[in-house]
């Protein structure tokens, strides 16, 4: 009897194994995740450059602008966990261009906002419905709603890209595949400044409205080559790297994890409160550092669009430099003393900003912010690549969703109470502050995270 051809009697190689990723297709995702991120803070960083305008235009205080930012840091601090979930649910590939698409909606629609507009109207109402609440100057209810709004759609951004590093990179280069990643962040940070208020508003003459408009409406182009690259959810469970064995942790599948044993895992908690102490800082210049140049040491408008991307430019090489650093330190020392001597370093480098103060000199003054943020970034993305040590990548949303949590809830308190200190006794009190937090965070490391190996959930 004559035998059926070949290829009826099994089924093609590809189905037999799990379809896998070049280095080069990994680098790419990165590459991506980064430009996402660029496009995520380019967006959120449209209102703190313009606060200075908005601020002198409507008569805010410092005060009153930070309620804005405070309500940005509340959706951003209550979104973390539900947004992990997603992740962690539907994957990366399509939960990260929902959040994309609802943010740059969100973005574009600051332009219509304003005193007298209808934003403002339904905003008032919404506003008024919450107790306890202090009135606000005119045009800041429809702001302060939308960017709370803005905050559930964003904070997915960063969860969704450690998500899908914790899967696609081994130990020995997740800290570096972290920092450029996280470094899209800082790039973002760095080109607002001066694309949205030196050049947009001060040299071709548009409205602050259009300055709202033209990031968010480019940055939808990113969607063609993120759905084009990257995999789905079932082809990076197959490709995902685990954790190094750690005894019964291990064996724990990640469906059967609760967040309840998340919650109360030590090493959780230790990422926890190395997010909550150092990610404020970020925040904060994010946030403050436009209207400290120009309030603070009075510098004219294009001066502080062109110098508030300095610091963040100094920044962003943490990111890229301190996760390279990391990795070395990981590859000669091992996981545990290599992350930890990178932190310290990282940590070091984050309280430079406690000698703000006593800094007379513009010019340093910008120097020495950019260092601190060159130590903060460090921490990033020695964080980032920490997740992935500690829990695989089935549970990474979710853990970053809780130490996103603490990030964001200690950011909204950090924004609330510099925008009263400021008004009643100045800058120098803030930045003493912020020069304490990456102490307490190193504290967290060695004494809560502890030792940087797998979490156990038995």
């Amino acid at each position: 009897m004559p035998q059926p051809p070949a290829s009826n009697l099994q089924p093609p190689t590809s189905s037999l194994q799990p379809p896998l990723l070049t280095d080069g297709q990994r680098w790419t995702i990165v590459g991506l995740l980064a430009a996402s991120m660029t496009i995520n803070l380019l967006d959120r960083q449209t209102l703190s450059v313009l606060a200075p305008l908005l601020r002198e235009q409507w008569k805010w205080t410092n005060a009153q602008y930070a309620y804005i930012a405070v309500a940005f840091n509340l959706g951003m601090m209550l979104g973390q966990i539900p947004a992990g979930t997603l992740m962690d649910r539907i994957g990366t590939r399509i939960g990260l261009p929902i959040l994309f698409v609802t943010w740059s909606f969100i973005c574009a629609t600051h332009a219509i906002a304003g005193p007298g507009t209808a934003i403002e109207s339904v905003a008032t109402t919404l506003y008024g419905l919450v107790p306890g609440v202090p009135a606000v100057a005119a045009g800041l209810a429809g702001f302060i709603v939308l960017r709370f709004l803005m905050g559930l759609a964003e904070c997915g951004n960063y969860t969704a890209g450690i998500k899908a590093l914790a899967g696609l990179f081994p130990p020995a280069t997740r800290s570096r595949a972290g920092g450029l990643f996280n470094a899209g962040a800082q790039f973002g940070s760095v080109i607002a400044p001066s694309l949205i208020l030196s050049l947009l508003v001060v040299q071709l003459g548009m409205s602050w409205r259009a300055a709202f408009v033209i990031p968010a409406v480019l940055g939808l182009l990113w969607l063609v080559p993120w759905l084009a690259v990257f995999p789905d959810k079932q082809t990076m469970a197959a490709i995902s790297i685990k954790p190094a064995a750690a005894g019964a942790s291990a064996a724990t599948a990640a469906a059967d994890v609760g967040l309840g044993q998340l919650i109360t895992n030590h090493k959780v908690l230790g990422l926890f409160l190395i997010r909550a102490f150092s990610g404020p800082i970020t925040t904060f210049y994010w946030t403050w550092l436009p209207l400290y140049l120009r309030s603070g040491r009075g510098l004219t408008l294009f001066a502080t669009g062109f110098l508030a991307s300095v610091p963040n430019l100094i920044g962003m090489g943490g990111n890229i430099v301190g996760g390279l650093i990391t990795d070395r330190f990981v590859a000669k020392f091992g996981t545990d003393r290599g992350r930890k001597l990178g932190f310290t370093c990282a940590f070091s480098l984050g309280a430079l900003s406690m000698v703000m103060p006593w800094v007379g000199n513009d010019y340093l003054a910008v120097l020495l912010m950019g260092l601190a943020l060159f130590g903060n970034q460090w921490v990033a993305a020695a964080y980032i690549g920490t997740v992935g040590d500690v829990v695989p990548q089935q549970l990474a949303g979710r853990v970053n969703g809780i130490a996103g949590f603490g990030d964001n809830g200690a950011a909204t308190l950090a924004v609330l109470f510099t925008g009263v200190i400021v008004d009643h006794y100045g800058w120098s009190k803030v930045f003493i502050g912020a020069g304490m937090m990456p102490l307490l965070a190193m504290l967290s490391l060695y004494f809560v995270l502890r030792k940087i190996e797998p979490a156990r959930f038995d």
